[in-house]
């Protein structure tokens, strides 16, 4: 897929091809993840790392899809709930999502593909609000629908499997809308993000989230994650954009008008965060259950994009006038 941006700097990364592992190894890996996760995370809180309270959340619609299982969601996916809910930067994006809408009145909720965890939270903290969430992946979306039925959310939750570009709500329709860690997988960002834009009401919220640095940049890897992509250049697929301050204007805030407050964390030495997720990628021993006191140590926040060493992750809040 070709980017729609043009003379922004390209990077490459391949991913090693996936480790086998045995059952054993399963066993004793899922065993130490499930004695050590409690004190990673307590570790984090000393921290004061933002986003934990999601691992009481995930930890709670686990053991409900648990108890409510019909079968279409793997024991896998409800241990992941259990002990490994939140991955990477996610913590820093849900936990500034979570501030900025704590006193927005919500009643009808568009979530763009965000990582799930976020929307159910939402939807079990605030029993009133009815939602609407797409995803494009196929796959990813019936895990969502699953967790939904389990956790009885299904009477005020539907999920759709469509591009933001392709749904037919009217325009004015939500109060609220996220997208956290999307957009930047889209190469036409912009259209997707004034889609957006059209289907809130006045007075609205957009929440986006995206990856940032002092310096933008476009990444591929030779991995298609997210299974909607045809191969872009010598066996790469396009990843992501990486925004700083005068692409965040070009393509979002010449749309949307500047965000009314935002975050920013990044890590403290460059590379840390594009090792950690590599190693997931290629299946390695990556201990999950580790990462909330893994970001806490490594990330922190920041002021202002051009003081990123490395790579970032900003939160941003938009109100429609």
């Amino acid at each position: 897929m070709s980017t729609s941006i043009p003379n922004l700097k390209r990077t490459y990364t391949r991913v090693p091809h996936p480790q086998a592992h045995t059952h054993l190894d399963k066993v004793v890996r899922v065993s130490v993840g499930t004695a050590l996760f409690p004190f990673y995370w307590l570790g984090a809180r000393l921290y004061g790392l933002p986003g934990l309270s999601f691992g009481v959340d995930s930890f709670r619609l686990g053991m409900r899809s648990l108890i409510n299982n019909k079968g279409d969601i793997s024991h896998a996916e409800i241990y992941r709930m259990l002990f490994a809910p939140v991955e990477s930067t996610r913590y820093f994006e849900f936990g500034l999502a979570w501030e900025y809408l704590s006193d927005i009145r919500i009643g009808r909720y568009l979530d763009v593909s965000s990582p799930r965890l976020f929307p159910l939270a939402l939807l079990a903290h605030r029993p009133k609000v009815s939602a609407e969430l797409i995803n494009p992946n196929q796959e990813d979306l019936t895990l969502t629908a699953g967790l939904v039925r389990a956790c009885g959310m299904g009477n005020r939750c539907n999920v759709s499997n469509a591009l933001i570009e392709e749904v037919a709500f009217p325009e004015s329709t939500f109060d609220v809308i996220t997208s956290l860690s999307v957009v930047e997988h889209i190469s036409a960002d912009q259209n997707a993000v004034l889609r957006m834009w059209e289907l809130l009401k006045p007075r609205g919220k957009l929440i986006l989230s995206v990856p940032c640095a002092a310096a933008a940049e476009e990444q591929y890897i030779d991995v298609d994650q997210f299974n909607l992509q045809r191969c872009a250049e010598d066996g790469f697929f396009f990843l992501q954009y990486v925004y700083d301050d005068a692409l965040l204007r070009e393509r979002f805030y010449s749309v949307l008008g500047p965000p009314i407050r935002h975050g920013i964390y990044g890590e403290k030495k460059p590379g840390t965060l594009r090792r950690g997720l590599v190693e997931k990628w290629a299946g390695g021993k990556y201990p999950r259950w580790k990462e909330p006191y893994t970001m806490a140590q490594h990330f922190e926040h920041y002021d202002s994009l051009d003081d990123l060493p490395g790579e970032g992750v900003i939160v941003m809040e938009f109100e429609k006038k």
